[in-house]
């Protein structure tokens, strides 16, 4: 199993604490300590679950270029860009040029989108209906593999066209980058994942998730596409201190109300956890470690990742 780290959060330790040297000493950190991903979310807004809505929020993709050139080996993705926040043309430019930035090191995260109250503040469209959305996304991703394909690129679907389009330079990776689409709704979704992505990524319980990856299969079986083609991901919140007494001064200094919904867990709880997760499919592992608190990370890195190594 493989793992990474998620950044749900751009508070760092310090009240004036620099958000950029922050986010690049974490993402340099976790490139040295034998996490092989680091994604960012793709809101404009601290999303409830993972924050209060006014914090400072950074945006994913100019992080990602910046990041580009300070890491040298660790995957960089978003996830998930909202099909919504970009013309797909413009984003398939964008995703190119932080592959290139990176050398190579570039996943695009994708999913429909879900935040209402976002797109109301910064003017998008909000279809209500999940299934329009869904095959915005699907339309998106086919015009995004067209463009980082083809010398020019002529689409026109029901949502997004280009004409003539150039797309120059090119990802760097060949064929081409992957795509990641995550989201686990059983019909469209994961239907997508078989026909277009690269990757899928889905959260819930251990047992939860190997429904998915089951549904997953059948799909896959569906479109004749090899199962193993798909990277398995799944994103889980955590929250570690070596013991119960540890855990509980932690979650009574850092999460007072309570609102941490993700693991908060020993090392040895946190390592059963992991297992089911691997048992149930999960090839790659991101931890979302609530309030970018440290030690979490590190009890992560140095107490249960190294029995994991090889598995």
């Amino acid at each position: 199993m493989k793992f990474g780290i998620h950044n749900p959060s751009w508070l760092f330790p310090g009240e004036k604490a620099d958000i950029f040297a922050g986010v690049t000493a974490k993402a340099q950190w976790a490139e040295n300590n034998g996490f092989t991903w680091f994604s960012v979310m793709d809101h404009l807004i601290q999303i409830d679950m993972a924050g209060d809505r006014d914090e400072p929020f950074m945006e994913s993709w100019t992080i990602l270029a910046a990041l580009a050139a300070v890491t040298s080996r660790i995957r960089l993705a978003t996830l998930v860009s909202s099909v919504a926040y970009r013309n797909p043309a413009h984003l398939a430019k964008i995703a190119a040029t932080v592959d290139v930035i990176s050398k190579g090191r570039m996943t695009l995260g994708i999913g429909a989108g879900w935040f209402d109250a976002e797109y109301k503040q910064y003017g998008w469209e909000f279809p209500p209906a999940p299934a329009t959305r869904i095959r915005q996304m699907e339309e998106a991703v086919r015009l995004i593999r067209t463009l980082w394909a083809e010398p020019r690129t002529n689409f026109h679907g029901k949502y997004f066209h280009a004409d003539n389009a150039i797309l120059e330079p090119k990802p760097l990776q060949k064929p081409q980058p992957p795509i990641m689409i995550a989201g686990g709704g059983e019909q469209m979704t994961l239907r997508a994942v078989a026909q277009l992505g690269d990757a899928c990524n889905v959260g819930g319980t251990p047992d939860q998730v190997r429904h998915k990856f089951n549904v997953l299969r059948q799909h896959c079986e569906a479109a004749n596409r090899p199962y193993n083609d798909i990277e398995r991901t799944t994103v889980t919140g955590f929250l570690l201190a070596p013991t119960d007494a540890a855990l509980a001064a932690k979650r009574a200094k850092i999460d007072p109300n309570s609102k941490f919904g993700g693991n908060a867990m020993t090392p040895a709880q946190a390592t059963d956890l992991i297992g089911q997760y691997q048992q149930a499919g999960t090839q790659l592992l991101i931890s979302s470690a609530y309030k970018n608190d440290q030690e979490t990370l590190e009890i992560l890195a140095r107490d249960i990742m190294p029995g994991f190594a090889g598995g």
